[in-house]
Formats: C-alpha cells, sequence, structure tokens
C-alpha cells in the first residue's frame, strides 16, 4: 500500500473527546474502540494544504465561494452519481447542528419525529432537547440483518409523524438500506407528509456488494420533501474541522433552513475547513481507495479473531460503515455484566448498547477504523478475562 495505517500514532494530550476524555474519566491504561472518529491520519494531501494554510498566519474570517461548492457538487456526482446545482447546497459546521435547526424550523413542540432504533443518539436526543416526542421504530433483526418493520412504521406515521431521521447507511447496525426499502420510506412520507431527514455522513463506506442511494434521487416529489446531509469527517477523518454539507432541492425549505441558520449566528466556516474539504473531495481518491480495503481488512479480522477466541459473540456484519454491531447476549443481557468485563477488567472502552436505546441492550459497537495492532491489543484484552472462556 501507497499509505501507512499501520502505523500508531497516540492521540492523548490533543483534546482528544475519544482518548483524553476517556481516559481522564476512566484511567491512562484504557485502549479505545468507542467514538466514531478513525485513529488513523487524514490524507497526507490535506494534512499538507491544512499545514499550508496555518504558514500563512492571519486566520481571520472567512466566507464559501465558487470552489467550495463546486468541489462539493463534484463529490456528490462521483460518489453518488447525484447531480446537484450548487444552490442546493449549504453549509452547516456539524449535522447534528443543521438537524437540530431543522427539527426547530419544521416542526413544532410536542409534534412526533421518527427514527429507527438502535439509533445513534446525538440525533435521538436532538428530538428530546428540542421538546418534541421520539417516535421509535424498532428495526427486527432477521437471519443476522436487521430490516425495517414497515407495519410498524406504517402504523406510527398514521398516529402522526412531521419528520423521519433517516440514518443512511444506518449506525450502529451497518446496514446500507436497498432502493427499494428507501422507496417504502418515501412513499410512507409521501402519503403522510413527512419531512425526510438523511443524515448520509457514513455513506462513501459501502462494502462489496451493497449500494448507497441517496433518497432525494428516487423522484422530484420525494427530493421536494427530502433534506440530505453530507460531510468529508467521518471520509477523510476530519471531524473537528466541521464542515458539513446540507443539500435542499426546495427552495422554501431551503430558505426557512437557511434563516435559521442565520438567527443561531452560524454563517462563516472555520480558516481551515473549506481548503481541507476542497483537497479531500478533488485530490484523494486513492488514498480513500485504499482505506476502504485496509478497513475491509480489519473487519475480516476482527470477525476471525472473534470466531477463534470469542466465539459466542455475533458480529453483525456491516454492508457499511468501519462500525461493527456485535451481539454479547451469550455473555449477558445485563449491561452492567458487559462493562465489568471490557471496561472494568479488560480496561478497552467501546460504545455500550444502551446509549442507542433500550433495545441495544446485550449488544456493542466497536470501531474499525483503527490500526490492526492496535484493534488485535483490544481483542487479546476482552479475550484473557472473556467471561465464557471456560466454554472453550
Amino acid at each position: 500500500m501507497k499509505y501507512n495505517f499501520d502505523e500508531v500514532i497516540s492521540r492523548l494530550g490533543t483534546n482528544s473527546a475519544k482518548w483524553d476524555g476517556t481516559t481522564q474519566q476512566l484511567g491512562d491504561d484504557m485502549l479505545v474502540l468507542s467514538v466514531a472518529d478513525m485513529d488513523l491520519q487524514a490524507p497526507p494531501a490535506v494534512v499538507d494544504r491544512v499545514a499550508e494554510a496555518a504558514r500563512h498566519g492571519i486566520y481571520g474570517y472567512t466566507d464559501l465561494y465558487s470552489p467550495y461548492y463546486e468541489s462539493v457538487r463534484h463529490w456528490l456526482d462521483k460518489a453518488y452519481d447525484w447531480q446537484v446545482p450548487a444552490e442546493w447546497i449549504v453549509f452547516s459546521p456539524r449535522i447534528i447542528q443543521a438537524v437540530s435547526i431543522l427539527i426547530d424550523r419544521f416542526t413544532e413542540k410536542g409534534e412526533r419525529i421518527l427514527i429507527h432504533t438502535p439509533a445513534y443518539q446525538p440525533i435521538a436526543n436532538a428530538v428530546k432537547l428540542n421538546g418534541r416526542q421520539l417516535a421509535e421504530s424498532p428495526l427486527r433483526l432477521i437471519h443476522g440483518r436487521y430490516e425495517i418493520d414497515f407495519e410498524d412504521m406504517e402504523r406510527q406515521m398514521k398516529e402522526g409523524v412531521k419528520m423521519v431521521l433517516l440514518i443512511s447507511p444506518h449506525n450502529p447496525t451497518g446496514r446500507v438500506w436497498t432502493e427499494n426499502e428507501l422507496q417504502r420510506m418515501a412513499d410512507l412520507c409521501c402519503r403522510y407528509d413527512a419531512l425526510i431527514v438523511s443524515d448520509d455522513i457514513h455513506a462513501d463506506f459501502i462494502h462489496e456488494g451493497h449500494e448507497h442511494t441517496v433518497i432525494a434521487k428516487l423522484s422530484e416529489e420525494v427530493a421536494n420533501r427530502s433534506i440530505i446531509c453530507t460531510s468529508p469527517g467521518k471520509t477523510f477523518n476530519l471531524a473537528s474541522l466541521e464542515i458539513a454539507n446540507i443539500v435542499i432541492p426546495n427552495q422554501q425549505l431551503r430558505e426557512k433552513f437557511q434563516l435559521g441558520l442565520k438567527q443561531a449566528g452560524i454563517h462563516n466556516p472555520t480558516f481551515f475547513a473549506v481548503p481541507a474539504l476542497e483537497t479531500a473531495y478533488t485530490q484523494c481518491d486513492d488514498w480513500l481507495v485504499e482505506l476502504r480495503s485496509y478497513i475491509a481488512d480489519n473487519i475480516v479480522f476482527t470477525e476471525k479473531y472473534f470466531a477463534e477466541h470469542m466465539p459466542e459473540l455475533k458480529i453483525i456484519m456491516p454492508e457499511g460503515t468501519y462500525l461493527l454491531w456485535v451481539d454479547c447476549s451469550a455473555c449477558s443481557t445485563n449491561e452492567s455484566d458487559l462493562v465489568e468485563w471490557i471496561q472494568q477488567k479488560s480496561r478497552v472502552s467501546v460504545s455500550f448498547g444502551t446509549s442507542f436505546g433500550e433495545v441495544g441492550e446485550g449488544y456493542i459497537r466497536l470501531n474499525a477504523g483503527a490500526p490492526r495492532a492496535l484493534l488485535k491489543e483490544a481483542y487479546e484484552r476482552m479475550s484473557r478475562y472473556y467471561p465464557l472462556r471456560h466454554n472453550q
């Protein structure tokens, strides 16, 4: 490989929410596989561009000009075969900020917003923090694959749902929704007049045999009620640079959202965000190809290690994302037992299932976007204290 993803780089002392936050709370000996940013360096071309910008030495106010919009258009076309005019693209620092503003602007307090669970909790929490009702439609695990319960979804839509928050691909289960599934969801939203807000931040990590479809591409009718949230943050490991692209085909919806941004005082990107995005979207294709291959190998490595050393653990094989949703119920359906085994004894930090809703109890989420040596050490620690070792 041209790029060295095996290099282990300490992130301690960098104000890392993932590493400094965990070790300050739980101890310096923790290995962290929880927060969904990667322990892999950003593309060298991006690092060089950011360093070049830093050397300029004047960090004044910035704004958005045609190179930003053209870079985003280029990426949407190349990555998802989605051709959009520049005016559809609205900058927001982070997707979660955009979602919160969308909830505030397009629904009223007390109204219901639907999400499929288990679900990425910052999105779900944004519903509650804005005084709306969270309507949870649990996914069904069928033969090791999560499926949408369309009967339950329609029942909830009939009871009144103003917005559907779609995570596509899905976090934490790794599902990549098929075009047919997206069409059925879109049909329900059209029938019951619900806005679709789709978080597509993991859309650049689609595994072999699967294909990402942007729901707004299905038809003009669907596009007119869709807001698509994208970002280079996950793809190129740029989360803290804070730049997201909110694509809104409907002019009225777009203008209402833009007003919400202004009222929240959001208008300028940070100094490094746009140069990083432009470089990532236009110069780093080969890096991303190698990264995807490395992560795919990490997933295979994890699967083999678990099969050999912790065979009762069931990995829900992801169709997308660099995250692994693991069924640990053979060890215990009580999360406190899993915390004792993994966190307290093994000294490994993972995302425990109930952080994705009550339906997640008995599961953990692991981040495979890390050097393989780090994963190996974490798994060896977990294996050392594995509660079912006596059965092997």
